[in-house]
């Protein structure tokens, strides 16, 4: 096809030669056109009845040549070649504006065009072709889906955020996290799983759905291969994996897995930055759990020793004195306490008197069963409690510790700390006999009282008659 401007250009002088004004003021007012539909749009057609280019500019468009296109189904230029998804800015059947569809460029890829367009009519009114054009805003366009989905991974995350913070537990509030994210990314489920798991391979920590179990070993392998940037596989039964690592600073190894079900879409790029984001979700709630436990741990526990504490202690007491009595099983409590340990402190100072009262800890740990408790009640007092176990077993535990445990407390404050002995209280509980915690902790140190009273570093059992 001629340049266009060139041929408007022969006409001119063949209009100014022929001394026809009117001509060529016609001929300028298409050039003026031209210059300006070039110097707008990045694409101006014509198309005739049957769609097909008569006109095209600029030279080249969309980097096809001009005389490529003229004659040609505009339809061929569709990212949809027939034409039956989105807009065709060729067959218009009204003026339209700002409508945007994608065509094909001459290197193969896809630019975005916002079209203005209308269709042309004959005289009876009937279309016989149609003229448009459009501007290149296949940037604007990538930019607009840039934001609109980081908008959308907003949202996302807000909501996810709004109901965490509607819980107060940690386990539930990863259970509102699990359950927004499966549902925003269209999972089947969602998992988080301890990489590690003591050793022994990946443990489920939390769940949401369905087939948690069936993708374990499919989540295992991508945790333990990839960084923390999402990975994915397809399980061996049609499911989709998506896996991602998000370690706390507590140092716990742990996974977000999310899975779809078998035949559905792969993951795309937009689902691995959300699960990115989700992760570090999930890592802050794990961190809140973790200090969770701990704050319940100190709440139970002597920071000293590691044992129970007496409010500890009693509440498992009162559980395990329950279940006892609905076996029909007796229990046995031991009250110990240390002898010369104030005068240990004085002589010594408290750094050996701490280490005296943990070398107590690990023997009344020795001396029990992982089913009983052991607690220290306050300062130098300390309880056992021997679940179905009566007085003789009891007996047998006290006297192992006034002979041995004599000995391994001298040998742990060293030969100029006073001697440290245990006096030791012994009552028990028989089934059934409705006798509650606080009679018998009153008999179990009353005997411990009557052993401080006749020479200390022995122990006695309480015959009293619980009231």
């Amino acid at each position: 096809m001629p340049d266009f401007s060139v041929a408007i250009q022969d006409l001119n002088l063949a209009a100014d030669r022929a001394g026809d004004p009117l001509r060529g003021a016609l001929l300028e007012s298409r050039q003026r056109w031209h210059d300006l539909v070039c110097m707008a749009a990045d694409f101006a057609f014509e198309t005739d009845e049957f769609g097909r280019f008569v006109f095209i500019t600029p030279e080249p468009a969309l980097g096809w040549q001009v005389s490529m296109l003229v004659g040609q189904p505009a339809e061929l230029l569709l990212a949809d070649s027939r034409g039956l998804a989105g807009f065709n800015p060729f067959r218009p059947t009204a003026s339209v504006r700002r409508r945007r569809t994608w065509l094909r460029r001459a290197d193969g890829l896809m630019a975005c065009l916002s079209f203005a367009a209308a269709p042309m009519f004959d005289l009876e009114g009937r279309i016989i072709g149609a003229r448009g054009f459009g501007m290149d805003v296949t940037a604007q366009e990538g930019h607009d889906a840039l934001v609109a989905s980081a908008l959308r991974r907003g949202e996302v995350v807000d909501h996810i955020l709004w109901c965490m913070r509607q819980e107060v537990l940690a386990p539930r509030m990863m259970q509102a996290v699990l359950d927004g994210l499966a549902n925003a990314l269209g999972a089947e489920g969602a998992s988080v799983v301890d990489i590690i798991g003591g050793g022994t391979g990946p443990v489920l920590l939390h769940r949401s759905g369905g087939g948690a179990v069936e993708v374990m070993d499919t989540a295992a392998r991508l945790l333990f291969g990839v960084d923390e940037n999402p990975s994915q596989a397809g399980n061996p039964d049609g499911r989709q994996v998506l896996a991602c690592t998000c370690q706390t600073r507590f140092g716990e190894h742990a996974g977000l897995v999310l899975w779809r079900v078998p035949g559905a879409r792969d993951w795309d790029n937009e689902d691995h930055v959300l699960a990115s984001s989700a992760a570090a979700i999930v890592r802050v709630v794990l961190e809140h759990e973790a200090i969770q436990r701990e704050m319940a741990r100190l709440a139970r526990t002597d920071p000293l020793t590691g044992l129970l504490n007496r409010r500890a202690f009693l509440d498992e007491l009162t559980r395990h004195i329950d279940r006892l009595d609905r076996e029909g099983q007796s229990g046995t409590l031991m009250y110990t306490d240390l002898d010369n340990f104030k005068s240990l402190n004085d002589r010594l100072g408290h750094d050996i008197g701490d280490k005296a009262l943990c070398t107590v800890a690990t023997l009344l740990r020795d001396a029990i069963r992982p089913t009983d408790l052991v607690a220290r009640l306050g300062g130098d007092e300390f309880a056992i409690w021997l679940n179905g176990a009566d007085h003789m077993t009891a007996a047998e535990r006290a006297e192992w510790l006034r002979v041995d445990g004599s000995r391994i407390l001298a040998e742990a404050t060293g030969v100029h700390a006073p001697a440290l002995t245990m006096s030791i209280g012994i009552a028990t509980r028989q089934a059934g006999g409705g006798e509650d915690i606080a009679g018998l902790m009153r008999r179990a140190d009353h005997a411990m009282y009557e052993v401080k009273r006749s020479g200390r570093g022995h122990w006695r059992v309480s015959h009293e008659t619980a009231a």
